[in-house]
C-alpha cells in the first residue's frame, strides 16, 4: 500500500496539484494528514500512519510547492534588475576573497534569520497584531538531496516588494561605491561610525552564492504580497508570487547549490553548522529530517474451524493453555522537526541565577573537558564597548602547550550577538594566557565585511585590557588548597606574563610563588615581604637547577646564617622573570650571586670589613695581577661564610646559571667564536677572609709572591669557585684543574711530583725499524 500511495503522490507533485495549499512555499505550519482510500486487508489505522509519514516525506522533498507553470509564470511577470559593472566587480569580490571558508553561509542566513525574529518580537511588544499570521518564531532549514536545494525559512518580519529591491539589492544602489572605497581604504573601514559592515551592506546574505548558483528568496511581509526575489549573482529579478498567500509571515531561502556543495544538504553537516556556528540563536532551529522508530503491528485474526474442535476442546486447563503471542515489532521511518540549539546561553542570564552544575555542564560541553573547571568568572563589562563573559580555568594543562606556545588558539570563542563568529582571533587573550577557555559576547563589536577577521579597532584592546584583568582577579581568588594545583600547572605561564605584559606585572607578581630558605613550602612575595627583618631593603634571591644546587650555594650561605630569607629559584624562567621585575610592594629585588649586594649591614659590621679589606690587600692585588686573564678584579666578600672562594657575576654580566640556560638552548646556534666571547666573560673573585686556606694564602704571598704552590693554589681555587658558584669551565680548564688536582693529591700523599704512572705492555716498535730476515718460503707465506 505505501508503495502504492507513494507513486500517487509523485503523480499529483509532477502535475503541481497541491492537496493543501496553506501549507504553502514553506511548508512551516501543522503537516496536513492525508488519507488515501484503500482496503487491502490492513487495518484503517495503520493506512492513516502510512499516509502521514508520506505526506511529511513529500513535505521534506518538495517544500518550496512552486509547480512548472507557476515558476514560468514568476519568470514572465518579474521585474528584471541588472546589476551595474561594479557590482559585478563587488559580487567577484565577495565570493572569491572575502570569504575564506564558505561554511559560513550558513551561519550568515541563520543570523539573518534571527534578525527578522528579533524585529517582529520588537513590534509585538508595543502592538500584538503584528503576529496574527502566525505566532511561532523560528528557523527551520530543509535539504533536497535530490533536486540538490537547501531551504532556510524563518517567520520573522519578512520584506515586502520594496525590501526585496533595496535590502537585497543594496550592493546595486548608491552604497556600491562607498563599500569599494572602504574596502580599499583600511583607514576608512576603520573609523566608520555603523557597528557592522554587513548589516550596513547586505553583504552577509551574498554569501549564499558561495555555494550556490542560483538563490530564490520568497518573503511575505504583513504590509504587503507575498513576493519571489531570483539571482544568479548577475542579475536579480522580483514577481509577486501566485500562489498568494502561503508563508503567512516571514522569507524562505532556496538555494540551488552547486554540486561541489553537494555535502551541505547531508543532515550530519547541517547540524555541525549549526551547532558550530549558531548554537546559541535565541530563537529555536529546526532541521526536517528523517530517524527510525521500532512500533508493533497489530496481531492478525486466526481463520475458525468448528471441524477441528468442539467447544470442550477450547475450554482447556490454564497450565495447558498456549502463551499469548507476542506482538510483531517492525521498523519504520519518520520524519519530523528536529530542534538542534537546545543549548542556552547561560552567560546571557545573572550569575547569581547560574547554578554551579550549570557551569560545569556547560565547560564540559564548551570544551569537551572531562573534569570540572579549576576557576570561573562571569561578568558584564560596561563603558565604550559592552560585552558579556564567561571564562574558566581548565584543572589540567595540554602537555604540548608550550611548543604551540604563540600560535593561534581556538580556546576563546568570539560570539556577536549570540552569533559564533570565529576562535582563531588571538587579540583577545595574550599568549601567556591562552590556557583560558570561554565565550566572549558582544552586541556591537565591529567587524569587517567577511565577519571573520576583527578590525584593528580600539574596542577590541579594551576588550583585551578587561578581560586580562578579570582573569588576573579570578586566578587570585583561587582557594590556597587549588591555588597550589595551579601553580604546578600554570606557574611557567605566570612568570612568562611578567617577562611579557609590563602593564599588569604588579597583577602578576601577586601570584608568583618561590621556594624559600624558610622551609620546604613555597611563598607569595606578599609573605615574604611580611617576614622580612625592620632594617632589611631588599628582598634576596639565588638561582639554580634545583633545591639542593641553591641551597649550598656559597653565596646564600652568610644571609642564611644571619636569618636573612633568602628565595630560591629553581625553574629555568625563574631569573629571567625576577630580572623583568624592578621591585614589589616597594621592595628591590636583588640577586645576590652578582657584584652589586647589599646586606644593610650596622656600624660595626662595615668597620670589620674595612679592616678585613685592608689586611687582605696584598692577597687581593696579587691574585688580581696573577689571575688578571680570567677575573675583572679579588675583593674581601661580605657573603661567603663557609666555602673559601666564590666567583660573582658583573652587574650585567651573566650568573652561572644564566650562562648554563643560554648555552645549552636548543634553539640557539652559537659559533664557535661566539660561544668563546660567551664563555670568557670576566667576573669578580671574592674571598672569605674567615677561611683557612684564604689565611694561609695571604700568609704565603706576603712571604713569597713568587711561591709557586701558592699560584698553583690560587688557580685551582679559581676553577672551584667557577664550580661552586655554577659556572662553565672555559675550554681546556677542565684538564687543567683535574692535572692540578692529581698533583696535590700526590703531594699529600709524599709522592714525587715527577712521578709516573707504570707501563705493563712493551712499547710497539717503529716503522723505521729494520724487519728481520726472512727466507723465500717464510716470505711467501708472509705473501
Amino acid at each position: 500500500m505505501k508503495h502504492l500511495i507513494l507513486v500517487v503522490v509523485g503523480v499529483l507533485f509532477l502535475t503541481g496539484w497541491s492537496a493543501g495549499q496553506e501549507d504553502g512555499v514553506g511548508g512551516v505550519g501543522t503537516v496536513e494528514e492525508m488519507t488515501v482510500d484503500a482496503d487491502l486487508g490492513a487495518s484503517r489505522e495503520a493506512s492513516r500512519t502510512d499516509a502521514e509519514a508520506v505526506t511529511r516525506e513529500e513535505e521534506a522533498i518538495s517544500p518550496d510547492g512552486l509547480s512548472v507553470a507557476q515558476q514560468r509564470e514568476v519568470r514572465e511577470r518579474a521585474q528584471k534588475f541588472t546589476f551595474q559593472t561594479e557590482v559585478n566587480r563587488m559580487m567577484k569580490l565577495i565570493i572569491n576573497s572575502l570569504y575564506r571558508n564558505k561554511e559560513i553561509f550558513l551561519r550568515e542566513l541563520i543570523s539573518n534569520g534571527s534578525d527578522a525574529l528579533d524585529k517582529i518580537r520588537l513590534l509585538s511588544l508595543t502592538n500584538r497584531d503584528v503576529l496574527d499570521a502566525t505566532s511561532d518564531l523560528s528557523i527551520r532549514i530543509k535539504a533536497d538531496p535530490e533536486r540538490r536545494m537547501l531551504h532556510i525559512i524563518d517567520t520573522g518580519l519578512g520584506m515586502t516588494k520594496n525590501d526585496l529591491v533595496n535590502n537585497l539589492g543594496t550592493i546595486a544602489k548608491s552604497g556600491t561605491a562607498d563599500f569599494l572605497s572602504k574596502m580599499q581604504d583600511p583607514e576608512k573601514s576603520g573609523n566608520q561610525e555603523t557597528n557592522d559592515m554587513i548589516g550596513q551592506f547586505g553583504v552577509g546574505f551574498y554569501s549564499a552564492f558561495l555555494v550556490a548558483d542560483r538563490v530564490t528568496v520568497v518573503s511575505k511581509h504583513n504590509d504587503d504580497a507575498q513576493h519571489v526575489w531570483e539571482s544568479d549573482a548577475s542579475s536579480f529579478s522580483v514577481a509577486e508570487d501566485p500562489r498568494g498567500d502561503t508563508l503567512k509571515r516571514g522569507t524562505h531561502i532556496t538555494l540551488h547549490l552547486k554540486e561541489e556543495a553537494a555535502d551541505y544538504l547531508q543532515p550530519d553537516t547541517i547540524r555541525a553548522l549549526v551547532k558550530k556556528y549558531s548554537q546559541f540563536i535565541n530563537f529555536p532551529i529546526y532541521l526536517w529530517a528523517s530517524r527510525t522508530e521500532t512500533y508493533e503491528q497489530p496481531a492478525e485474526d486466526e481463520p475458525s474451524s468448528d471441524d477441528d474442535a468442539d467447544a470442550d476442546a477450547r475450554v482447556e486447563d490454564a497450565a495447558d493453555a498456549e502463551p499469548e503471542r507476542e506482538p510483531k515489532r517492525a521498523e519504520r521511518t519518520v520524519w519530523d522537526w528536529e530542534l538542534m540549539n537546545d543549548n542556552k546561553p547561560i552567560w546571557t542570564r545573572k550569575p547569581a541565577e547560574v547554578r554551579d552544575d550549570e557551569y560545569t555542564q556547560f565547560y564540559k560541553t564548551l570544551t569537551k573537558d572531562t573534569a570540572a573547571p579549576l576557576a570561573r568568572a562571569h561578568f558584564v563589562a560596561e563603558g565604550e564597548v559592552t560585552f558579556r563573559a564567561l571564562l574558566f580555568v581548565p584543572r589540567v594543562q595540554p602537555a604540548d602547550s608550550f611548543n604551540r606556545y604563540g600560535t593561534k588558539t581556538d580556546h576563546i570563542k568570539l560570539y556577536v550577538r549570540r552569533v559564533f563568529i570565529t576562535d582563531e582571533f588571538n587579540e583577545l587573550m595574550p599568549n601567556y594566557l591562552a590556557f583560558v577557555q570561554g565565550i566572549v559576547d558582544s552586541d556591537d563589536l565591529p567587524l569587517n565585511v567577511s565577519r571573520e577577521t576583527l578590525q584593528q579597532h580600539k574596542l577590541v584592546k579594551i576588550i583585551k585590557k578587561k578581560l586580562v584583568r578579570k582573569v588576573l582577579d579570578m586566578l587570585k581568588k583561587i582557594p590556597d588548597d587549588e591555588y597550589e594545583h595551579f601553580w604546578k600547572e600554570y606557574s611557567t605561564n605566570i612568570k612568562l606574563g611578567v617577562i611579557e605584559d609590563p602593564s599588569n606585572r604588579s597583577r602578576l607578581a601577586k601570584l608568583l610563588r618561590f621556594h624559600s630558605s624558610r622551609g620546604e613550602d613555597m611563598t607569595f612575595l606578599a609573605d615574604y615581604v611580611a617576614r622580612m627583618k625592620p632594617a632589611q631593603k631588599h628582598i634576596y634571591y639565588i638561582a639554580g637547577t634545583g633545591r639542593a644546587e641553591v641551597e649550598r650555594s656559597p653565596f646564600a650561605e652568610r644571609l642564611v646564617r644571619r636569618g636573612f630569607e633568602v628565595l630560591y629559584l629553581t625553574e629555568p624562567v625563574d631569573e629571567y622573570c625576577l630580572s623583568s621585575l624592578p621591585e614589589f610592594d616597594g621592595h628591590k629585588f636583588q640577586n645576590i650571586a652578582k657584584e652589586v649586594f647589599d646586606l644593610d649591614d650596622g656600624e660595626a659590621e662595615r668597620e670589620a670589613l674595612e679592616a678585613a679589606r685592608a689586611r687582605f690587600e696584598p692577597l687581593t692585588k696579587w691574585l688580581g695581577d696573577k689571575l688578571g686573564a680570567h677575573i675583572t678584579r679579588a675583593a674581601v666578600s661580605r657573603r661567603l661564610a663557609r666555602s673559601p672562594v666564590a666567583l660573582v657575576a658583573t652587574a650585567f654580566g651573566w650568573t652561572g646559571n644564566m650562562e648554563r640556560l643560554a648555552m645549552s638552548n636548543a634553539h640557539q646556534k652559537a659559533d664557535d667564536a661566539q660561544r668563546k666571547h660567551q664563555l670568557s666573560q670576566k667576573k669578580s673573585l671574592e674571598i672569605n677572609p674567615r677561611h683557612p686556606v684564604v689565611l694561609e694564602l695571604l700568609r704565603r704571598v706576603t712571604d713569597d709572591p713568587d711561591d709557586a704552590l701558592a699560584l698553583d693554589t690560587a688557580r685551582t681555587l679559581l676553577r672551584t669557585a667557577a664550580l661552586r658558584s655554577g659556572y662553565l669551565l672555559q675550554e681546556g680548564q677542565a684538564i687543567e684543574f683535574a692535572d692540578s688536582v692529581d698533583a696535590m693529591l700526590q703531594r699529600a700523599l709524599g709522592l714525587p711530583p715527577d712521578a709516573q704512572a707504570e707501563l705493563d705492555e712493551p712499547e710497539e716498535p717503529s716503522a723505521d725499524d729494520e724487519r728481520p730476515d726472512v727466507g723465500p718460503e717464510d716470505e711467501h707465506d708472509e705473501l
